[in-house]
């Protein structure tokens, strides 16, 4: 088991509050594929956050368990959790426009992220750093080398971010919905991109998304959220058979052209999701 989460809570202190994001989550991940899913705000990302210890100060983190690989998340000190960070476990964030440096080469990123974990010479570097461009299936990668952040589409960009996550060779790679600013095609290609590289490596893969076809077709075990709980956990290809009245809501607003709907039906929350 890569991940053991258990009983995870944060909360945020305001001027007047404390708010509590994230109320008892737990979760398990070896090497699979596990997506999360829900909507904004139910507390997705912060528990991946969590796992990397990337909270803002103000946020509270409590667990009965919060380990990675045996590593004891919270009572770890920084120069433990940066040798897990990156280098065991690779983070890719939403947009990769936010996450490249706009004024260094692509090259020179990947580069960066290589020799910051394994070392070696510039000239190793470089060849590695091709080889990882090459590996996530971009054309010309000694010409995609040299080029900036803005000379390449979303779909390269993602790409190149999943290469410098991938030069460690991580155990895990944490994906924080990274197809949502793709179109439909390119968004195919990352995820058998993801696909093949996680079963090549043997890594897990903690998947963030608001897609629930996708997920159930990509992942091995989908985690419903929502409200900062965990309110159902089942096997991906047992997402349409899902039994609590949250998922089955989500499931039911989607529109499909197979069995279409003159109206899609509005999602009717109640207030004993919260307590269960």
């Amino acid at each position: 088991m890569l991940v053991d989460i258990q009983n995870l809570r944060i909360a945020f202190e305001t001027r007047t509050s404390v708010f509590e994001a994230v109320r008892g989550v737990s979760l398990n991940i070896g090497t699979e594929k596990l997506g999360i899913v829900g909507e904004s705000g139910s507390g997705k990302s912060l528990t991946a956050r969590a796992l990397m210890r990337l909270l803002p100060t103000n946020a509270r983190v409590t667990a009965d368990r919060l380990t990675f690989d045996g590593v004891d998340i919270l009572k770890a000190d920084e120069r433990a959790m940066l040798r897990i960070r990156g280098k065991r476990a690779g983070f890719i964030l939403q947009d990769p426009k936010y996450s490249l440096n706009p004024v260094m080469t692509i090259g020179r990123q990947v580069t960066e992220a290589w020799r910051t974990h394994k070392g070696g010479g510039r000239k190793e570097a470089k060849e590695a750093a091709i080889d990882l461009l090459a590996q996530v299936r971009i054309r010309e990668p000694r010409r995609v080398y040299d080029l900036y952040p803005h000379e390449v589409s979303g779909g390269m960009g993602q790409r190149i971010m999943i290469a410098m996550m991938l030069a460690p060779d991580p155990q895990l790679l944490i994906a924080d919905e990274p197809t949502s600013a793709l179109d439909a095609t390119v968004q195919a290609e990352i995820l058998r991109l993801m696909e093949d590289l996680v079963s090549q490596r043997g890594m897990g893969l903690l998947l963030i998304s608001h897609d629930l076809p996708l997920v159930s077709h990509f992942c091995d075990r989908v985690a419903v959220m929502y409200a900062g709980r965990v309110v159902e956990e089942l096997a991906a290809g047992d997402l349409s058979k899902a039994q609590h009245p949250y998922t089955r809501g989500l499931l039911n607003c989607l529109p499909s052209l197979i069995h279409p709907k003159p109206r899609l039906p509005v999602l009717n929350r109640d207030e004993a999701w919260l307590k269960s």
